[in-house]
């Protein structure tokens, strides 16, 4: 079957994986042991139900803020901004997007706080997608079949037309289990391989 749609990730693959140099820094101006802010950012409670769409991204931030030291809004809104300006896009991503857009459906399938067309809009690559899915905005993540099954429904494609482009091993198995095309993201020199050889580029 023809692949006629492709599904990216957001996380650590349209978006750059940050450096532990960045988290270095974060922890040692906060006082924090190494490892702190990835456990308390994105293995609580709090991060689970943003995820969601139980909790907005603001009130994510102030719940995790006294976590991390930070006392005061105004404290957690100043790291919030900081953290945010340390995100950067993945230009080699981006590059092979818009050599896609307009050969074949393109979507955006991420596990992420709601409102992720923000990043897509602020980047210039949000009009490239005919659809996209945030589970914060949905209500409903990854790795359940139902999100993939939702997404391939609005691009009109089956499961053996589309190819699902993800960095987590778990969520690769859920898309392969129905069917769907796979690659494990690595680096944009592996997508682009992989898009050659289903023709896409």
């Amino acid at each position: 079957m023809i692949v006629k749609s492709v599904i990216f990730d957001f996380g650590r693959v349209i978006s750059a994986r940050k450096p532990l140099s960045l988290f270095d820094a974060y922890e040692r101006d906060l006082g924090l042991e190494p490892g702190t802010i990835n456990t308390v950012m994105f293995e609580s409670r709090a991060w689970r139900e943003t995820l969601l769409g139980r909790k907005s991204y603001d009130e994510f931030w102030q719940a995790i803020g006294p976590t991390m030291g930070l006392e005061t809004p105004s404290a957690v809104l100043a790291f919030q901004l900081r953290y945010h300006r340390d995100e950067k896009v993945n230009e080699e991503v981006v590059e092979i997007i818009r050599k896609l857009y307009g050969r074949c459906k393109l979507a955006v399938l991420s596990n992420a706080p709601p409102g992720l067309g923000r990043w897509l809009a602020q980047w210039k690559i949000l009009n490239c997608f005919d659809t996209v899915f945030c589970s914060g905005d949905e209500g409903l993540a990854k790795p359940d079949a139902r999100v993939f099954q939702k997404v391939m429904e609005r691009l009109a494609v089956k499961p053996g037309e589309a190819l699902f482009v993800d960095d987590t091993q778990e969520h690769v198995e859920a898309a392969r289990a129905l069917g769907m095309h796979v690659l494990l993201f690595q680096d944009a020199a592996l997508l682009e391989k992989e898009l050659k050889r289903h023709l896409l580029l």
